[in-house]
């Protein structure tokens, strides 16, 4: 009886080889990315974070805390004019947040309010030498970055870029003429009395340009 002849296996071909190596390779890359994703739960902290820059919600969160923070250091105006013609240098040291381009000062001062022009009133306080002119910004268009560099807490590090750090400081402007002008007409400041506390960048010690965080007419 005759013996069937031995065939030998059948050796894959190049390209089912190939399949089997794409496959095995999906698997890896799948593992891979699966291992460095996160899984981020809607409404966490890591969503929150991921979420894009709001200027609007960044300066309604940061307007009180500024003003409570303006308030709790605010400078008598006497006191702050006598310290700064003394030693403006040491004045700024002790009393402000320095900046680039000068220190940002927090102030008390009550006054009566006079000429306006353009966004801008002066106001005439006792006990300042008459040489100094302090002016208050009072809308509707509040120029300045004053109220976001007041303590020292919001830095340009904490943005993405330049221009999210400049949109931050207007949306506090906004936030704060919300607030601050809510109700006050400044066409009828004119002649009346008025509280104000606010800060103002310490440039040239004969004028103050104040940028308000509360103005209260008497």
């Amino acid at each position: 009886m005759s013996t069937p002849p031995d065939y030998a296996a059948s050796k894959p071909s190049s390209g089912n080889f190939k399949l089997i190596a794409s496959a095995a390779l999906a698997v890896i890359v799948v593992g891979a990315i699966a291992l460095d994703t996160t899984v981020v739960k809607i409404g966490s902290a890591d969503d929150v974070r991921q979420q894009a820059f709001s200027a609007e919600t960044f300066g309604a969160e940061q307007f009180p805390k500024i003003k409570a923070n303006v308030e709790d250091r605010a400078v008598a105006v006497a006191e702050l004019a006598a310290a700064i013609a003394a030693d403006k240098k040491a004045a700024a040291e002790k009393f402000g947040t320095a900046t680039s381009t000068g220190p940002v000062i927090p102030v008390t001062l009550t006054g009566v309010f006079g000429a306006r022009k353009a966004n801008i009133s002066e106001i005439k306080v006792d006990g300042l030498p008459p040489e100094t002119v302090v002016r208050v910004q009072t809308g509707p268009a509040v120029n300045g970055t004053d109220l976001r560099d007041a303590t020292g807490t919001i830095e340009f590090g904490q943005f993405t870029n330049q221009i999210q750090y400049q949109d931050a400081g207007s949306a506090i402007n906004n936030e704060m003429k919300k607030t601050v002008f809510a109700g006050l007409d400044p066409d009828t400041l004119d002649g009346k009395t008025a509280t104000v506390v606010g800060v103002f960048k310490l440039i040239n010690p004969k004028n103050w340009l104040v940028t308000p965080v509360k103005v209260e007419v008497k």
